[in-house]
């Protein structure tokens, strides 16, 4: 045991934390302080992510962690140890005490677990270059543990493993077999962790029927039970059950190891008594049969076959189908003479009014001639009622229909009848024949799966804790771990220092493989009385669960937690000591923020909707003065004759007419009328006709008229007046005030759309990525409501990715140019942009083209592991980068919003837009002012 002082020694030698470490720039309470008793992460120092995806497994194993924390060694013991290996050992579960005790109690959200790491960093001398393999750490763990509290059984013999409490809680006997050269052969041995073959396998049953069955089995002989080959029965299992699924081979072709991807499912509770020695005779009856079963399935197959592949040649049909062919031929009558004239008749009115037809329907060729090749296809696969008219359905037709038709010259009734008697009767007796065959494959189908159900062979399930997961590829990638936590009945996911809620969905989606490049690497089952006993222990109190254990540690652990904690609190105190020495910067904000709309409410949330929808709609009216300006001009007549009224009446309903006009024209690439006026959006959106005539009467009430002449003036009063006329039954104002938030939206992000392709066109990739990322999300809230709410979202995705490609070769280069200042340039370019950008990209509704470009972009940093000619400081800045590029499904995505750029007219921005559309499909740059 180790005294208090010299852990306080320790803790001095130890180098002090860096409070940028925990901290982080942007600095809150809840980013580095733990949550109660929420499990707490474990820092990655530089390519070390399988460490803690192991350390936390077994540390969730309230077994494992007491006997972890409960070691010691008597003096005598202590003393007697000489040899490096039994040194090395007992230092480690010291640093491993120290480790867990930590994770037990401290107030920090993430534990730092270099000292333990130090040690291994021996044993793997190329640590420091290359990430370790899970289970290669794992056996070397296992073994060190083994070694470790063999030094306190009490034993005569050292190879008297019985009573070692590792060996009894993770290892279990196997009893192989077989058959070698003819001579029978039994030999039993042990496991810790048990390997699986993965490739050819569906799921996890398959995998261990494939590891336990090698050769065929002898159906005469019981003593004998292979003709060759081999059969393993577990003759002991251990309370922690450890399966390695080997996900790695080596490509003889390319000369290295690559990842096998298929996918492999799991199941979160497996029965293993399909694999004990004591089941023995049962499952070998069972496998017989399921031969027997398989053997029948593989007959009616081919039976079924013989009837959906009819024929001799290389072309092949359904039996029935081609009697049910030979039947309409029967069926066809003879071409008689007067049907050419018929044709003639019947050939001609026929085009063009289905071309009218077609034309006048409101979905027609007319209208969406440059809808492009998607609705072409549309219209392709969705005919007019009058194109599938014209498709012949059934044996008897139209004459002209008959007419085209293959049939027999001669043929008599009683000819006919009697073929169609034989053909009909025997089509009917196939058609049972395939019936029968298909209920037969599925009765067949059901007995194979059904097999192991039976309830002799469900008594000893084992209930799935941990799964490891690995992304990425053979040579390099992360690991983490999803984690079971009874007492709070839900999955937990440890990535590094994070440790959120998950559920056994996005498990599933992340462990099985088949999608992307994640899948299980190593799954961890414990037997259902240690899942009982852990659910029994549980007193089904959160706060405090781990505060019962603290208090039983020994003194020395319990002084190391405080001491850790104290220091917690001096490097609060001291860094809010220094923000509050810094004088704090205040954004600053553009003269008008009415186009940005928040939706936290201050104190008077109802003043401040009403002020928002005035601010909005003023400001769409502002925008649109040029052109109601010219439509009060176009009133002069009407208001010398007739009044103001009139006047404001008729130049209503002229610029009504004309945006509709316009709001029906169809797009072009280089134009958008949306962008012209507020109104063209929203009947193009079919907004309420409420707002749509409020919004126009608004625009004949906006005080920026008042400049012009008496006229202006006159209409803009009368306008004014009858705005007051409407009431809050007339028109909504909540939903007014969200059509001209969404119109407000729309222009933003066109704002942002076309500064970013300006940006990207002249090479300036960092300031692009932020307005074309911006532009997305945005884009995504509108079309969620409607496809034509928003711009087209395909042109966004594309340059973002093609923006976020060069900017990580940009920073990659910065990276490997080991020069100090560039170096800080590409990771600052990487974590303030880079990652989060594939953050937010990274969803279930992913592209498969955004996909595969956020692989080929994590495969530039990882061919760079294990670089001879990149110097340590730069691996171990590496390995801290990969974790969160490789996994950054729990990052809180921090992006800087880009500068506010307001167009001064729609001109501006239509003949802007018009531009970057040109550009875009040609190939020169243009600028607009």
């Amino acid at each position: 045991d180790r005294p208090q002082e010299a852990h306080s020694a320790e803790n001095k030698s130890r180098p002090k934390r860096k409070r940028c470490e925990v901290w982080g720039e942007n600095p809150k309470q809840n980013d580095w302080r733990r949550v109660g008793d929420w499990p707490v992460g474990m820092k990655n120092i530089g390519n070390t992510c399988w460490f803690s995806a192991v350390i936390q497994s077994l540390f969730q194993l309230p077994e494992f962690r007491r006997l972890v924390l409960g070691y010691s060694l008597p003096q005598n013991v202590l003393e007697s140890c000489r040899s490096h290996t039994g040194k090395r050992n007992i230092a480690f579960m010291q640093e491993l005490q120290c480790l867990f005790a930590l994770m037990l109690g401290t107030r920090r959200k993430f534990v730092d677990p270099s000292a333990a790491l130090e040690l291994l960093r021996d044993a793997f001398r190329s640590a420091e270059e290359q990430q370790q393999d899970v289970s290669e750490f794992t056996h070397k763990l296992l073994d060190w543990l083994e070694d470790a509290f063999q030094l306190a059984v009490n034993v005569k013999s050292p190879e008297d493993k019985s009573e070692n409490p590792m060996v009894q809680l993770f290892y279990g006997t196997f009893l192989t077999e077989g058959v070698h050269e003819g001579n029978t052969f039994s030999k039993i041995e042990a496991f810790g962790q048990y390997p699986l073959q993965v490739n050819g396998y569906r799921n996890l049953n398959e995998c261990l029927e494939g590891a336990m069955v090698e050769g065929e089995m002898d159906e005469a002989t019981a003593s004998q039970s292979v003709k060759y080959g081999q059969e393993r029965w577990f003759t002991k299992l251990p309370p922690v059950l450890t399966f390695e699924l080997s996900r790695f081979e080596f490509n003889q072709s390319l000369g290295q190891p690559e990842k096998i991807h298929t996918k492999l499912e799991f199941p979160q509770t497996i029965y293993m008594d399909r694999y004990l020695y004591s089941s023995k005779e049962l499952i070998q009856r069972k496998r017989e049969e399921l031969k027997r079963l398989k053997e029948k399935m593989v007959i009616l197959q081919q039976k079924l076959e013989r009837y959906m592949k009819y024929g001799s040649g290389p072309a092949r049909f359904p039996l029935p189908d081609m009697l049910q062919y030979v039947l309409e031929f029967i069926a066809t009558k003879p071409v008689v003479s007067s049907a050419q004239g018929s044709q003639t008749t019947l050939l001609q009115p026929q085009a063009e009014p289905r071309v009218l037809d077609v034309l006048s329907q409101p979905n027609g060729v007319l209208e969406r001639k440059d809808a492009g090749t998607e609705d072409a296809a549309f219209f392709l696969s969705n005919p007019s009622p009058h194109q599938k008219s014209s498709t012949p359905l059934q044996p008897s037709g139209s004459p002209a229909e008959t007419s085209e038709r293959p049939a027999p010259h001669v043929v008599s009734e009683e000819e006919r009848n009697l073929v169609r008697s034989c053909l009909q009767r025997w089509r009917n007796e196939i058609e049972q024949d395939v019936q029968d065959l298909k209920e037969s494959i599925t009765r067949t189908n059901l007995s194979i799966e059904q097999m192991y159900c039976d309830p002799l062979l469900q008594q000893v399930p084992y209930r799935l804790h941990a799964v490891l997961v690995h992304e990425g590829q053979a040579n390099a990638g992360h690991y983490w771990a999803y984690i079971y936590d009874q007492p709070r009945k839900s999955w937990l996911k440890y990535n590094d220092i994070s440790v959120t809620e998950s559920s056994w969905e996005e498990l599933e989606r992340d462990s099985f493989g088949g999608l992307k490049n994640a899948s299980a690497y190593c799954l961890m089952y414990i037997s259902d009385k240690v899942s009982r006993f852990v659910a029994d222990k549980d007193d089904g109190s959160e706060v405090g669960r781990f505060q019962q254990e603290v208090e039983a540690l020994p003194l020395e652990l319990r002084h190391y937690i405080q001491e850790d904690n104290w220091r917690l609190e001096q490097e609060a105190e001291e860094w809010e000591e220094e923000q509050s020495c810094k004088i704090p910067q205040m954004e600053p904000s553009p003269a008008s923020e009415s186009q940005d709309v928040s939706s936290e409410s201050g104190p008077d949330q109802s003043s401040v909707c009403e002020q928002s929808v005035r601010s909005l709609s003023s400001e769409h009216a502002m925008i649109a003065k040029e052109q109601t300006a010219k439509a009060i001009a176009n009133t002069a007549d009407a208001y010398e004759k007739n009044g103001v009224e009139a006047a404001l009446c008729e130049a209503f309903h002229e610029e009504y007419s004309r945006l509709y006009l316009l709001a029906k024209e169809t797009p072009t690439p280089q134009n958008d009328a949306r962008l012209q006026h507020v109104l063209i959006y929203f009947l193009q959106n079919n907004a309420p006709q409420q707002v749509v005539e409020r919004t126009l009467l608004e625009q004949f009430a906006d005080k920026n008229l008042s400049y012009d002449e008496s006229r202006s003036i006159s209409i803009m009063k009368v306008a004014r007046a009858k705005l007051r006329e409407i009431g809050p039954d007339d028109v909504d104002m909540e939903e007014y005030k969200k059509w001209h938030e969404d119109y407000s939206l729309f222009r933003k992000v066109s704002v942002y759309l076309l500064t970013g392709l300006e940006l990207y066109q002249n090479r300036k990739y960092q300031e692009s990525l932020t307005y074309l990322v911006y532009a997305y999300q945005s884009n995504t809230k509108l079309l969620m409501k409607g496809t034509n709410r928003g711009v087209n979202e395909s042109l966004i995705a594309l340059y973002r990715r093609k923006c976020l490609l060069k900017l990580n070769e940009v920073a990659a280069s910065l990276f490997v140019s080991c020069e100090e200042a560039r170096v800080a340039e590409g990771i600052s370019i990487l974590n303030e942009l880079i990652i989060p950008c594939m953050h937010l990209m990274n969803n279930f509704e992913i592209s498969k083209e955004d996909l595969d470009a956020i692989e080929v972009m994590r495969n530039r940093w990882c061919s760079y592991l294990g670089r001879e000619d990149m110097d340590a400081k730069l691996q171990m800045k590496l390995g801290e980068l990969l974790p969160r590029l490789l996994d950054c499904s729990t990052e809180v995505v921090v992006l800087k919003e880009p500068p506010k750029i307001r167009p001064n007219s729609p001109y501006d921005l239509c003949s802007r837009f018009a531009a970057v559309m040109e550009s875009i499909h040609g190939a020169s740059t243009v600028t607009v002012k």
